[in-house]
């Protein structure tokens, strides 16, 4: 009787998982290049239009946080190791016609990793080109005369390379900005914290992200997921289950056409048509998106440790602000680093609801999606408004150039008072 009641509680677990999966699977139908989750090319097309500020007020100062542009896989097995699974098919006649032009790709994609891992590639560097130009356009009076851009990064290249392309951008379309950079381990602790207690929070909760796994993935559902995608490249069953390490060949090989979307020269070729369909994408997500929730959101499985692990960037947007806001002159304050940090911080100022709290990974994806925070080169924009004999300065928040919420009361949505922002960013920290 208790195996019986088990059973049942597994299958309604399936099924309440399959339900919160629906808005992502709608998603994933319409492009299943978004399933790529942080792997996802920098969504800059049909941008919306911005509201306009309240009459009287103009941007004087931007407050920002940009992960880096697309990049290069950085662990090496994710290249080699579909080449050697595959190849393996090959060698023994065992391939698809879909197949071997998988193979053909992946192996075209190996080549031209060697010696790049991890490196912003040229569609990364033609991102954030781009996100400069929009803020120059988007906020010219910002960028007006000799204002100062105060821009720094992680150490890490890719990051150097992302705030350079920006800053080369905004110095071209005005010669007269007094632009400064850095890339310096003086300013890790609130560009890239490895908070100690948040670590050992992720590190006691991952039981909790293994037996998700584990219901997500059934040992049969797996194995019958697994040899309908490998039946797609291979053609003899028996060679599979002897041969090929079907579940590292999958998850490698997702990562892998994934991330085409970061080159040009790989960006048009399709491997998702004919290898991995909308219901695969959306079980891979799933478990992804639980992954990034405990490590990153605002759960109580690690005490809320995600996102307060930033607290030392919230905090110096608010010194920062203070700052601006002080000197009465228009600025920027530019800051490049990860998604590791974006998606957290997001969870952290509550951006869209994406504060959002539980422990039930099952029905999360209804609620919480990492996909809509954190592609190649997501940003954080705060943009501060003025006007002249007012001591009330406003905010409007963008996340990846779309307007974003605040938990908090306005009369003047999309815009808040700073004064009731900067009180909400220092309750959420702890600080006085």
């Amino acid at each position: 009787m208790k195996r019986f009641f088990l059973l049942i509680w597994a299958v309604v677990v399936v099924a309440t998982s399959i339900q919160a999966q629906s808005i992502a699977r709608e998603t994933f139908e319409k492009d299943l290049r978004i399933s790529a989750n942080n792997y996802q090319a920098y969504p800059d097309k049909n941008l919306p239009t911005l509201t306009p500020a309240p009459k009287g007020y103009t941007p004087f100062f931007i407050n920002h946080y940009g992960r880096h542009g697309s990049r290069w896989l950085i662990d090496p097995k994710d290249y080699s190791i579909p080449v050697e699974q595959l190849s393996k098919g090959e060698i023994n006649g065992k391939l698809t016609q879909r197949g071997k032009e998988v193979l053909a790709a992946c192996r075209n994609m190996l080549e031209a990793s060697r010696q790049r891992l991890g490196e912003l590639s040229d569609i990364g560097a033609e991102q954030h080109q781009g996100i400069a130009r929009r803020m120059v356009e988007n906020f010219p009076e910002v960028w007006q005369g000799d204002a100062h851009v105060d821009a720094r990064s992680t150490v890490v290249i890719r990051c150097i390379l992302s705030m350079l392309n920006e800053t080369d951008m905004l110095k071209s379309l005005n010669p007269r900005l007094r632009i400064t950079t850095d890339a310096s381990e003086h300013d890790m602790y609130y560009m890239n914290y490895r908070d100690t207690v948040a670590i050992a929070a992720q590190r006691a909760a991952r039981p909790a992200v293994n037996e998700f796994k584990d219901k997500l993935f059934p040992p049969k559902e797996l194995d019958k997921r697994l040899g309908k995608i490998t039946s797609r490249l291979f053609t003899d069953k028996k060679f599979v289950r002897d041969s090929i390490d079907s579940f590292t060949l999958v998850m490698r090989l997702f990562d892998v056409v994934s991330n085409m979307q970061s080159h040009h020269d790989f960006e048009n070729i399709d491997l998702y048509t004919g290898v991995f369909t909308a219901d695969d994408a959306t079980l891979i997500w799933t478990y992804n998106n639980a992954r990034w929730y405990v490590y990153s959101g605002n759960t109580p499985l690690t005490n809320h440790t995600g996102p307060l692990a930033h607290r030392h960037l919230l905090l110096n947007f608010v010194e920062a602000a203070d700052i601006a806001i002080a000197s009465g002159t228009n600025s920027a304050t530019l800051r490049f680093g990860h998604e590791s940090v974006v998606l957290p911080t997001v969870c952290l100022m509550g951006l869209n609801g994406m504060d959002y709290e539980t422990t039930q990974l099952e029905t999360l994806a209804e609620h919480w999606r990492s996909y809509e925070v954190f592609p190649m080169a997501a940003n954080i924009q705060m943009v501060y408004y003025r006007k002249p004999g007012s001591d009330d300065i406003l905010v409007k928040i963008l996340l990846n150039e779309h307007e974003a919420t605040l938990p908090i009361d306005t009369d003047i949505a999309p815009y808040y008072h700073w004064t009731d922002v900067r009180k909400h960013f220092l309750n959420r920290i702890g600080h006085p």
